[in-house]
This record gives C-alpha cells, structure tokens and sequence, in this order.
C-alpha cells in the first residue's frame, strides 16, 4: 500500500511532508479502536454478571468503578514510568507487551467465573494490566506526531475509537446473544493481535537518557508552580466540562424516563446522537483546531454547549431534544478532540506522565459528579441535570479563558 502501513511506523507525518499520515494514524488508532471496544463490552455486559451473584446495584456500581479508580491511581504512575523506560522496543511498547496479554487472558475469563470472588479476582487482575499499558498506548500519539499535527492525529484515533464502540453494539451485542463469553474472547484476540502488529510494525523515535528521572511527583509539582499556569488551567478546564458531562452520561436515561416521562429505551437512544456527531465530527474538529488554534476552537465548543444546555433545561420535546444533543455533539468534538494534545504541548520530555495527568483530572469528575449531582436532583429536582451541566461548562470556560493559545 503506497503511503501506507506496509513498512515500519515511526512517525505520524508523510514521508518529505509537513503533513499527516492518514493510514499511520489510523494504526496507531488501531490500539485506541480495541480499548474502546473491551471498556463498552465491559461496561455493557459486566453488570449482568455481576448480578448473578450481587443483588445490591449499588455495590455492583462500586465494582463498576474500579476502572476509575485505577485511572487515578495506577494509570498516572505507569504513563511516568514509561518516560523513563529505554528498551530496544522503545519507552511504550514494553508496557503494551506486559499489559495486554494479562488483560486479555483475564478479560476472557470473565464470563467463565462461577463465584463472586473468583469473578473479582479476574476484574482486578485485568484492571490492573489495563492501566498498565493504557498511558503509554495513548502517549504514543504525540511520541509520534508533531505538535503542530496532534490536533488532526488525536480527530483520526478519536474516530477510531468512536469505530470500536459502534463494532461492539453491532458485533458483540449479536455474539451475547450466541454466547455471553464470546464477544468477551474475540476481544480478547483482537487485543492480542494489535499487540502483535505494534510489535512488528512500530518504531518508537530513540530519544537520549536525561541525567534525572522522570518522578510523577515532581511533575505534579512543576505543573502546580510553574509561573506559567496555562496546563493547570486545562486541566482544570477538563475536570468541570467532563464533571458536567459525565453527570448527563449517568443519568440521562433516568431524567428521560422520570422527567420527560418517555420510555427507557427512547431515552438511551436519544444519546447515541450526541456520540454519533462526536464520532462523525472528530477528524474536522482537528481540522479547525490547526487552522484557528486549539484554544478558540475549545473555547467555542465549551460556548455552544452551554447555549445546548441552557436550552435543554426548559425543553420537554424528545426531538428537539434529540436536534439539540445532535448538534451538542459536534461542539463535544471541538473541545475534546484537542484538549488532550493541550495537555501534552508543554510536556517535553514527560508526555506519559502528562497523560497520566490528563487521565486523572478526566476520571475524577467521573466518580465525583454522579454523586453530587444526583443528589442535588434529588433535593431539588431534574432541571438540576442541565443546570449543572451548564454551570460545570461556565467554570471550564473561565478556565480556559487563562489559557494562553501557545499551549
């Protein structure tokens, strides 16, 4: 293939080119699609699983976040780790090579377990292997792309991993139906092969061992006293924009069903056009963002979706509704294509770490939100859902607004 992925990948940019390589981004997009596609399985399908032997939804909820937990935690250390690590197959690829084998392996066990405990057992041990390897898999990106370029990279991944997610409802929902564990094991494969094709197939640039090792520590300590506060205010700005985010996620099926009185169904699938349009408008969000600059198009992206939201507060239509989440979804992929190459800009030679940190201020907001906001819904009501989805945005844009467009 002319261009293509037939020949070792150690850059993102076409040969003798300024600009992006398309087919190298989508392989590289290839470790994204896969990760995608085992967190929507598993999201999906574990609860069922869980509640064969669980009867309380919410200790099943508790087990369900272990996978945050792990991005606050494990994930930060390992994305650090990997800046220091030097092997001939390259700072991330060794992380890949020990956690994706132990995530599939207890992946596909899953379904198999006949008891709780051994059940746990195999979620830990695969969340565990997962936050191994998901940093350095994510950093590989700006390992590869230069700056300038990360914008358009992060739209392809992005797409790639919007693939993923639609693959699982048409493909492993139709193989549950078969068999519960075998979308689980395909995956799993699927996860195997990947590994194998990065082997072969990518090559991470040589860079020089630095005098001092790279301490996630002293990174968080850097970013916090750095005169110039431009990534902590994104990272700031990424913590309220997916708090508001991530409390509409949790709970707007229930706001459907209680508050706009529609059935369950109708309700879910009204969000699947906010993810449909995100999905479809990430590779043209990377597009602006080179052209105008990350800042203003993550700027406008946070505008239109408190305009959405302030609009969705007093709307009972289902359609409009629907219009509304539709072109929601578009501003989504302004902010959230090009946030994560914000993060990395001012990184150098700590991009792992920096995805780390960038995992972190996402994941928090995730745990925290459907607990704050659930409760101010209970107290006050649903026109809270929306409400604080658009103060959360409000709070990001203010954020945002002090950061400088260098970064």
């Amino acid at each position: 293939m002319r261009g293509g992925i037939n020949v070792y990948v150690s850059s993102l940019v076409k040969g003798g080119t300024n600009r992006l390589s398309y087919a190298k981004a989508a392989f590289l997009g290839l470790g994204f699609l896969v990760v995608t596609a085992t967190w929507t399985l598993y999201n999906s399908f574990v609860p069922i699983f869980l509640k064969r032997f669980v009867a309380s939804e919410t200790l099943i909820g508790f087990i369900m976040t272990f996978d945050n937990i792990a991005a606050i935690t494990i994930q930060p250390y390992f994305g650090a780790l990997s800046d220091n690590t030097y092997t001939k197959f390259g700072h991330r690829l060794p992380y890949l090579m020990i956690g994706i084998p132990i995530a599939a392996v207890f992946y596909a066990l899953i379904p198999f377990a006949q008891t709780l405990w051994l059940m746990l057992i195999f979620i830990v041990i695969m969340n565990f292997a997962m936050s191994v390897f998901r940093s350095p898999v994510i950093a590989l990106m700006p390992d590869l792309t230069p700056p300038k370029l990360r914008s358009k990279a992060n739209g392809v991944i992005n797409f790639m991993g919007g693939v993923g997610a639609i693959l699982t409802f048409l493909i492993g929902s139709k193989l549950y139906d078969v068999n519960p564990a075998l979308p689980f094991v395909l995956f799993s494969i699927l996860m195997v092969l990947v590994l194998i094709l990065f082997i072969f197939r990518l090559r991470e640039p040589q860079k020089p061992v630095p005098d001092e090792k790279i301490n996630i520590l002293s990174v968080i300590r850097d970013v916090f006293t750095a005169r110039d506060k431009s990534v902590l205010n994104v990272l700031f700005a990424i913590f309220f924009w997916f708090f508001g985010y991530s409390a509409i996620e949790a709970f707007f099926t229930l706001y459907g069903k209680e508050f706009l009185l529609v059935p369950e169904s109708e309700a879910a699938m009204s969000l699947t056009f906010f993810s449909l349009t995100f999905v479809l408008f990430s590779i043209p969000s990377g597009f602006i963002a080179t052209s105008i600059g990350r800042r203003k198009t993550i700027i406008g992206g946070i505008c239109g979706l408190i305009i959405i939201f302030a609009v969705l507060i007093f709307m009972r239509q289902l359609l409009i509704i629907r219009i509304l989440l539709f072109i929601g979804g578009i501003f989504w992929a302004m902010i959230n294509i090009n946030s994560y190459p914000m993060v990395v800009e001012k990184a150098g030679e700590n991009i792992g770490a920096y995805t780390g940190l960038y995992y972190f201020f996402s994941t928090i907001p995730a745990i925290l939100s459907p607990v704050v906001v659930g409760f101010l819904m209970e107290h006050v009501g649903y026109i809270m859902l929306f409400t604080s989805g658009m103060a959360s945005f409000i709070l990001a844009l203010f954020f945002m607004f002090r950061v400088r467009e260098s970064v």
